[in-house]
């Protein structure tokens, strides 16, 4: 399986029970060849220029697993969708796991040499002289 990024405007007609159907429709259509890793919520955006005489749009995004000999299945069933403006479908590295490393506390440096002490050694210095 590869690691893609789907990328894609949704109409701004849409309410937000139907933007959450439709990211379930696209969430069982991923589930149907691989595996989602990431979801970012729609975000409304004002375009650049007019799509589909549209001036506004909300742009999300999917990271997820796929077989790449279904891939094109799944980008007919994109380009099929209706509320779907546009869309972009990449190839990603695969993201890597670091492992947590314990975080160690900071060390306490001690004096090695207490100031009472230096200020006694001084007294006897200049006491002598």
């Amino acid at each position: 399986m590869k690691y893609y990024e789907l990328t894609y405007l949704i109409s701004p007609e849409l309410s937000t029970e139907e933007i959450e159907k439709f990211q379930e429709k696209l969430k069982s259509l991923i589930a149907e060849g691989g595996s989602l890793d990431k979801i970012s919520n729609p975000i409304k955006k004002k375009l650049a220029y007019p799509i589909k005489k549209k001036n506004e749009a909300f742009l999300a995004t999917l990271n997820f697993y796929f077989n790449p000999e279904q891939l094109t299945n799944l980008q007919k069933k994109l380009m099929a969708e209706e509320k779907i403006l546009r869309f972009l479908l990449l190839t990603r590295k695969k993201p890597k796991i670091l492992p947590e490393i314990p975080i160690k506390p900071k060390k306490v440096i001690k004096p090695k040499v207490e100031l009472k002490e230096i200020e006694k050694k001084l007294e006897e210095i200049l006491g002598e002289t």
